[in-house]
């Protein structure tokens, strides 16, 4: 049997933290940042947990 192989872009993508809550980056703060108001764009930093309907499939594709 071979071995599984995990998602490359997912594993780019999500951290997997000590606890095994799984974070992710918000969206949206990459580029077109100009029109973008400084209250939008402080609230995108940072990590938050990566939502609970998607936590499954997530681990599925890092083989966990």
């Amino acid at each position: 049997m071979p071995k599984m192989k995990s998602h490359t872009g997912m594993g780019k993508r999500v951290k997997v933290t000590g606890k095994g809550k799984i974070v992710r980056e918000q969206a949206g703060k990459r580029h077109l940042l100009e029109h973008k108001s400084s209250h939008v764009t402080r609230r995108m930093t940072g990590t938050v947990v990566v939502a609970k309907a998607d936590t499954a499939r997530v681990k599925k594709l890092l083989g966990r």
